[in-house]
Order: C-alpha cells, then sequence, then structure tokens
C-alpha cells in the first residue's frame, strides 16, 4: 500500500496544473487545422475537439503556426472555431494480465462487449523506443510453433522477428490461428490492422477460438477507422507484447497487416504534403517500418522474456518485390512466403519452402536435423526444376538417379507439408514424419 500510495503521489505531482486551448481554423484533406499556444503544440502530443460530437486526435505535422492534426474519430459535425484542448503527451497504455482474453482498440479500450477493463499500475507509452541495440539480450533456444512446414524448413528463435507474405485469399489468418494456438509461448497478442469488420469476429471466434483466445490479447483497428487509428494499433500491440515480456514471459505477436499500417501512414504523410515516392508511399512510410518492427525482439541484457513477432505483408497482385515487401524483407529475420497456386492445387497451409528463409535456422536445429532439412529441400528443388518436363513426359525414368528419388518421396513431403488447421504436431514428432517422408 505505501508504495502504491507513493506511485501515486508522484503522478499527482507530476501533473501539469496549466491547461492548453486552441482552435479550429480549418480542414486539410483529411487533417484538422489547429491555431493555439506554440508551447503546447508538439508533434505526436493528442488533442481533443469540442463540438457536436467529441474528436480525439493526433499532431503529426504543421503549416506555418498551426498545427495539423490526424484525427482518431469522424469529422463530419466539425466546425470552424471549435475549441480544441491540447493535453500535450503522447498516448499511454496500462496493460495488466486482466488483458488476456480480451479484445481491445488502439487506445486499449475494450472492444468485445465484456464489460471494463482492468489497467495496470505502470504507464507506457504506445509508441515507444525498441531497446538499445547494445542493451538487448541474444535470441533463444528454438520455439515449437507446431506447423511441421515452419518448424523444418524455416525454424524460428524464441526472440526472433518474420514475415509472412501473401496475397489475399491465400490463408495468412488461418496460418496465423495455427501459430496462436499451437505455438509453445506463454502469451499471444495479436494486431489485426485494416481487417473487414465483418471477419474481425469470425477470426476471433472461430479462427482464433477459444483455446487460443484465453492466452491471446487482441487489438483491433478495422478498415473502416481513421487512418491514424490504423497506424496506431500495431504499436499498441507491440506495448502490450512489451509489457508482457518485461514481466519475464515469452510472449509471440502476430500482426496483419504491415502493408496495411504502411497505408495508412502513406494516407497521413500525403495529407501533410510529403511527396510521393515508390507507388505513392511516402518518405515516413519507409522511416516509420524498423521502428516498429525493431520494437519486437529480445528484452534487455540479463532479463528473461522475449517477444517472438510474425508481421503479415499483403503484397500487392502476388509481387512479392513490392515496395514494403522489399523494406520489410530487408528489416526482418527471415520470411515464409505463401503462394496462390501451392493454395489453388489443395495444399494448406501454402507455404512455398524453397522460397521461405529463416536467417537464423541453423542455429536453431542440430546438424542431424540440418542435414535432413537439406535432402528434403534437395528432393522438392529438383521435381521443381524437373517437373514441366514430368508432366508432359518428356523426362523418363532411369536418366538421372537423383531426380528419380525427388518424383519417388515427393508425395511423401507433399503429405508431410499438408497440415489442417486443427493439427498441431511436436518439434520431435515433425522431424520423425520428415525422416520416414524421405525413407
Amino acid at each position: 500500500m505505501p508504495s502504491f500510495l507513493s506511485r501515486l503521489a508522484n503522478e499527482i505531482d507530476a501533473l501539469d496544473p496549466r491547461r492548453f486551448e486552441g482552435r479550429v481554423t480549418g480542414l486539410s484533406g483529411a487533417l484538422i487545422e489547429v491555431s493555439g499556444p506554440v508551447e503546447a503544440l508538439a508533434l505526436g502530443a493528442r488533442v481533443t475537439v469540442e463540438g457536436a460530437r467529441i474528436a480525439r486526435g493526433e499532431i503529426v505535422g504543421f503549416r506555418g503556426d498551426r498545427a495539423l492534426v490526424a484525427p482518431y474519430d469522424p469529422i463530419e459535425a466539425m466546425r470552424p472555431g471549435a475549441r480544441v484542448h491540447l493535453e500535450g503527451e503522447a498516448a499511454l497504455a496500462r496493460p495488466s494480465r486482466a488483458w488476456l482474453g480480451r479484445v481491445i482498440d488502439c487506445f486499449g479500450n475494450p472492444v468485445d462487449g465484456e464489460g471494463p477493463l482492468p489497467h495496470g499500475q505502470k504507464p507506457r507509452l504506445v509508441r515507444g523506443p525498441p531497446p538499445s541495440a547494445h542493451d538487448r539480450s541474444r535470441v533463444g533456444g528454438r520455439l515449437d510453433v507446431g506447423v511441421r512446414a515452419i518448424n523444418a524448413f524455416a525454424a524460428i528463435c524464441r526472440g526472433q522477428r518474420m514475415g509472412v507474405f501473401a496475397g489475399s485469399g491465400v490463408g495468412k489468418s488461418v496460418l496465423m490461428s495455427m501459430l496462436a494456438r499451437g505455438a509453445d509461448a506463454d502469451v499471444i497478442v495479436i494486431g489485426l490492422v485494416g481487417e473487414r469488420g465483418r471477419e474481425v469476429k469470425e477470426f476471433i471466434e472461430d479462427t482464433l477460438g477459444e483455446e487460443g483466445r484465453r492466452r491471446s490479447v487482441v487489438v483491433v483497428a478495422t478498415s473502416d477507422e481513421t487512418a491514424a487509428r490504423r497506424r496506431l494499433a500495431p504499436h499498441m500491440a507491440c506495448a502490450v507484447a512489451e509489457h508482457f515480456r518485461d514481466e519475464g514471459l515469452d510472449v509471440l505477436l502476430l500482426v496483419d497487416s504491415v502493408t496495411r499500417f504502411a497505408m495508412a501512414q502513406r494516407e497521413i504523410g500525403l495529407s501533410v504534403g510529403e511527396p510521393p515516392t515508390t507507388k505513392g508511399y511516402t518518405p515516413s512510410v519507409f522511416a516509420e517500418l524498423p521502428k516498429l518492427l525493431e520494437r519486437a525482439g529480445p528484452g534487455h541484457e540479463g532479463q528473461p522474456g522475449s517477444i517472438t513477432a510474425l508481421f503479415t505483408v499483403l503484397v500487392d497482385g502476388d509481387d512479392h518485390n513490392e515496395p514494403i515487401a522489399d523494406a520489410v524483407r530487408g528489416i526482418l529475420d527471415g520470411h515464409i512466403v505463401m503462394e496462390r497456386a501451392i493454395a489453388e492445387r489443395g495444399r494448406y497451409p501454402a507455404i512455398n519452402v524453397l522460397k521461405s528463409i529463416s536467417r537464423l535456422m541453423p542455429m536453431c536445429h542440430t546438424p542431424d536435423e540440418n542435414v535432413l532439412v537439406g535432402k528434403a529441400r534437395e528432393a522438392l528443388s529438383l521435381y521443381a526444376e524437373m517437373e514441366e518436363l514430368i508432366r508432359i513426359g518428356a523426362y523418363k525414368a532411369g536418366a538421372d538417379p537423383q531426380v528419380d528419388e525427388a518424383v519417388r518421396v515427393r508425395p511423401a513431403l507433399e503429405a508431410y507439408l499438408t497440415q489442417s488447421r486443427d493439427d498441431h504436431t511436436p518439434l520431435k514428432e515433425g522431424f520423425a514424419m520428415l525422416a520416414e517422408a524421405l525413407q
């Protein structure tokens, strides 16, 4: 009790007795122009606009002596001269273990209709900085995610950051649900950014299920919400994950998708007046990506706990070399590629193991396991090179013993890579199945 009272007294002492106000001077695209005292206009500060409906927002730029505010709420009823309360502080969150099993918005407010959400005692910046590179632990041992294709061909270490690259409708959400239910992690934090409103409840109730939801916190910002909310939601997911990591827990962070986060940042950047670059993305998009992605990973040196993260990238037109995919691939520690052609032939999860890579995989597997994976990759690669000739009958059995072996083991390898949503395969059992497939 004394420590609680001490913290409360410190927070009261830190309160600013001054209250700053401004006025709405105009609208610029999707942004609100606000005038007010210069000392209260700070980049990233929050504001509240009074009117027929209250509208919150964040200062994202300046035009002369006026601040440009990205609104969190609808602005249809806003009028010139409306009073603006300048709060002068960045968004804060107070996560706690009571958040497990709940669905929240980008501010940490519950949206699941299950009553109020208890908040923790320690405030945390929603858009906080990652730990210093020199103050960070190294990645830990491998993480069993329960998905055979990933465990064997794109193994993930605790504290590693991976990308999942796929077009729309290829099975990203189902793969995320498999990871949420099967991964050997203490806590799962899921950020759904720019999702269709119809799909959120389906994902939580059907795809994620009761088993996955019990140890998960889901942060949601649907596609109809403002760009400022969609930009803030993945940072809130990171803040929640950092809270549990600092408690010494192993956290699995799933963010779907980084592309929609980038689109929200592009929308704000263009409204502020940034010049468009590749495919219309503004320079701030590529500056914001590492600030988000680098927050995942191990904690401070000598402290337990880690954030293992998978960020999905929605590749436009199945082009895996588009700007966001290229930028994300260069930041993360590996990538998992899902292909429409594999999904169309009915093999799920539709992971192309030949194009997927984990930069830390050699240190995840034992030497014997690396040899086994190498043989499987070689067989799959040989078959892929000769597939067209085999299908049209131009290749005759016996012409090449290695190709013959690849043709022989391919059905077993395809069966090994095929896994239903409810199927969870532990690491040791998965490698035993791979060895059997190669016999």
